[in-house]
């Protein structure tokens, strides 16, 4: 098994499933800042020219959380799928607000302050995006106010990628005035098997 992509990307939600079931699977610096995703190469396992991608015998899989799906449907033992229809409905419905809700606006400020050109940026969108961002935190805040855990009464692959997300958004700057939310990352990272946290893989990235 191969997971294409290294922290802070994407990639850190696949990691953080790789790292709580103890799988055995190589990870493949892909370097983007000198075009790799962009290569035949690595086009030829996601077109999309995206990462991360992962490689599992004749399985490709690309999509953060459609990998942490696969990963956790393939180890059914550590339970990260809910057992119950109503929570694995509630799972999903998670899953989805964060990547659409939360995680949409938060690549709309990224897109335009570090990796578009400097023509292409729209510095006019950033405090929609911004705005936008904070209009959905406090809709997950009120969800998270009396709860451990984004879906039923243990963990499970929604909470895997809010803490990636949550982190994402600290990073930004938003997450501030969400104290619950705040309490629930610091509870994520401190699991063992956490990845490093988006500031820590950029810190790495630059040598220390």
């Amino acid at each position: 098994m191969k997971l294409y992509g290294i922290p802070p990307t994407r990639a850190l939600r696949p990691i953080w499933l790789i790292n709580e079931l103890g799988i055995d699977c190589e990870i493949v610096a892909v370097d983007l800042p000198a075009g790799a995703h962009q290569q035949p190469a690595f086009l030829a396992i996601n077109p999309a020219g995206k990462v991360p991608a992962l490689v599992d015998g004749d399985i490709v899989v690309t999509e953060s959380v459609a990998i942490q799906y696969y990963l956790a449907e393939k180890h059914p033992e550590a339970g990260f799928i809910p057992s119950a229809l109503a929570d694995r409905a509630e799972m999903h419905r998670w899953n989805f607000f964060l990547a659409t809700d939360i995680e949409q606006p938060l690549w709309r400020i990224a897109l335009n302050t570090a990796i578009y050109p400097e023509g292409e940026r729209v510095a006019a969108d950033i405090p929609n995006a911004q705005r936008d961002c904070r209009r959905m935190l406090a809709v997950f805040e009120k969800h998270m106010q009396d709860r451990a855990w984004v879906a039923g009464n243990r963990i499970s692959v929604a909470d895997f990628n809010a803490a990636y997300t949550l982190d994402w958004a600290g990073e930004a700057g938003l997450l501030d005035g969400f104290p619950r939310l705040g309490a629930y990352l610091r509870t994520m990272y401190a699991r063992p098997a956490a990845p490093p946290t988006i500031k820590a893989a950029f810190a790495a990235l630059r040598g220390g």
